[in-house]
């Protein structure tokens, strides 16, 4: 997910939380059950916490280090945190964590009985994004996914008690093109921290150099690769969205929300004619409201 806003400094939990308004996708809509958005809420803390942790972007003041008991002459070091985070995660299902997010989180777990594994997968994600800066195959691309994305999904349906081993299938889906479209969104970004998600193997094929990337706006052949992967996205989303029809009622809302920013996220980027150099191409909010009521309907 892609946040913005700048986080308060000396209060690592609001600012994390507070980040929630600008993601991408309704991190906890109004509509749904206070008790489902109490519980998402904290899902979302840990997930922006440590995609933060792992991104170098925490808040300013060493106030994250210091409560995963990291001294400030080894804060900048990410792997030491990422561990020392998991070493707190640990003590949500077995003590009590430092940090107030992994207590907020604590009561989440025990509430909804969730197991750590998700959790962990996007610590390892985030781990991941230390050690490998490029994807040679679609394939290693995926791989990637099922710990940086799929774990969100399958957190939700865990937190709605609507798991089942089909539901889950569909949601990897959902969530694995999301992934991809952010990762549209954001090759700027990204290769300002020298990371590449586009895989090699299709880079070559379109005959797109790294190069290519740092332009201010792209030519033919990044358009003609963007919007491959795009549709490599948009084929991902249809797989899912009858994910969508499997749940009633406000969760059949929120789920909706979710296949509808991303589709609505690839009409943005074909609206800029696959040019996602100057910037990320966002929908708006009418465009994005079409697509929740096509999905919603079963049209998509």
């Amino acid at each position: 997910m892609t946040a913005t806003g700048t986080p308060r400094a000396g209060d690592p939990e609001r600012g994390t939380l507070d980040k929630a308004a600008g993601e991408n996708f309704p991190v906890a809509p109004f509509f749904l059950p206070k008790d489902w958005r109490t519980d998402l809420v904290a899902v979302y803390g840990f997930a922006r916490l440590v995609d933060d942790i792992g991104d170098g972007d925490l808040a300013p003041g060493g106030a994250d280090a210091r409560l995963l008991g990291v001294s400030p002459e080894e804060a900048e070091d990410r792997l030491l945190l990422l561990d020392a985070f998991e070493a707190d995660l640990d003590r949500v299902f077995d003590g009590t964590p430092g940090h107030p997010l992994l207590r907020r989180l604590q009561a989440t777990v025990r509430r909804r009985s969730l197991p750590p594994e998700p959790f962990l997968g996007l610590i390892a994600a985030n781990r991941q994004d230390q050690l490998v800066t490029r994807y040679e195959t679609y394939d290693d691309l995926l791989a990637y996914c099922e710990l940086s994305a799929n774990p969100v999904g399958r957190l939700v349906l865990a937190v709605t008690g609507t798991s089942t081993p089909e539901r889950i299938r569909l949601s990897d889906a959902i969530c694995t093109a999301l992934q991809i479209v952010e990762h549209l969104q954001d090759v700027a970004e990204d290769l300002g921290r020298d990371r590449i998600y586009l895989p090699a193997e299709d880079m070559k094929r379109f005959h797109v150099q790294e190069a290519d990337l740092a332009a201010k706006t792209a030519g033919a052949s990044v358009r003609a690769l963007v919007a491959y992967e795009a549709q490599r996205a948009r084929e991902l989303l249809n797989e899912g969205a009858p994910l969508v029809g499997s749940v009633h009622g406000r969760l059949k809302l929120l789920l909706a929300g979710f296949v509808a920013g991303g589709r609505a996220a690839l009409r943005a980027i074909a609206a800029a004619e696959h040019d996602v150099l100057p910037g990320p191409p966002k929908p708006g909010k009418l465009q994005l409201l079409r697509e929740v009521g096509v999905t919603l309907r079963g049209e998509g």
